[in-house]
């Protein structure tokens, strides 16, 4: 057998064809029972299975370091790409609109909302005129209730 040959049948593990010569025998035919081989994936699968629960990936961990919170009060229209850029940091930031005109703070709201889609996040409203949004490594659970807007307004 060439060396190709044997690297061919180490790596791809082809069976040979090997013919069997069949002898006649006077004595009856005796079925024997193939015993199953186990697939080298099913012991990986297992493997897989037996390895604890409570390991946490090093980049999620790095990331829960780094989390900080941005509170930010714009002025003006201008500083929504300074917030944006926040968001790319995988920031989280509560932009208040509170000291910014009715037009402005909408536009701005308006261009998070793209930043936010873009980058796979989320934007709610927390507040009169406060909302928060979040990078895709951020999760919210919980809302807050809408009765607290209508008595402000």
């Amino acid at each position: 057998m060439s060396v190709k040959n044997k690297i061919k049948n180490f790596f791809y593990l082809e069976e040979e064809d090997e013919e069997e010569v069949v002898q006649p025998s006077n004595q009856p035919l005796v079925k024997q029972q193939e015993s199953p081989i186990k697939s080298r994936a099913k012991k990986e699968r297992k493997f897989e299975s037996e390895a604890p629960k409570n390991v946490v990936s090093i980049q999620a961990a790095n990331s829960m370091k780094n989390s900080k919170v941005v509170i930010i009060e714009p002025r003006v229209y201008a500083e929504a790409q300074d917030i944006a850029e926040h968001l790319k940091n995988k920031r989280a930031i509560i932009v208040n609109l509170q000291r910014i005109d009715r037009e402005q703070g909408v536009r701005i709201i308006d261009f998070l909302s793209g930043a936010v889609y873009a980058l796979a996040g989320d934007i709610q409203r927390i507040g009169n005129d406060i909302f928060l949004c979040t990078p895709d490594n951020v999760e919210v659970s919980g809302e807050v209730s809408n009765y607290l807007y209508d008595d402000n307004q």
